[in-house]
């Protein structure tokens, strides 16, 4: 028997955060060194659901409240090999890459600033999860002037040239 629901994210509202699965107790050490070798002065708060041994939930990071914030909602979670960082003053794009290049990360569940919830499956050996549900659901398709927004926007915030 599986039962299956969902967990919001509690965060602050422009608050991002990645969510993603790894599979061995050094995904601390491994991602709190990418988190700062990625961006030198990070503000972030990390924390690892182990799947084994004390299944203890493991955390580092660089902002206690951010660390705290990690905790929280990995303990909400507790789904094995698990784990959610948060960041301040940076955005995911910051770190994706050098995380997914991490050798103990298995997947990327979401890296976002929206409001998420968290699909999960628990039986009587623990939690997995399955999915997420990253923000809202589609309005439409974009005009020719949200697209000139769009392209305004990364321009100005210095992603595109």
């Amino acid at each position: 028997m599986v039962d299956i629901k969902t967990i919001d994210i509690d965060k602050p509202d422009e608050m991002n955060f990645i969510l993603g699965q790894s599979h061995f107790i050094k995904t601390v050490e491994d991602l709190h060194e990418v988190m700062i070798n990625s961006v030198p002065e990070s503000k972030f708060g990390l924390a690892f659901c182990e799947a084994s041994g004390p299944a203890l939930i493991r955390y580092s990071g660089t902002d206690d409240e951010l660390i705290e914030l990690a905790k929280k909602n990995a303990e909400n979670l507790s789904c094995g090999h698990s784990f959610i960082i948060f960041m301040k003053d940076s955005f995911p794009l910051n770190y994706l890459n050098a995380i997914k290049n991490t050798n103990v990360v298995v997947r990327i569940f979401c890296a976002t600033a929206n409001p998420t919830s968290v699909i999960i499956a628990e039986n009587e050996q623990g939690k997995g999860i399955l999915g997420v549900i990253d923000g809202f659901k589609s309005k439409g398709i974009e005009s020719t002037e949200d697209q000139i927004k769009r392209k305004e926007f990364l321009r100005m915030i210095g992603y595109k040239q």
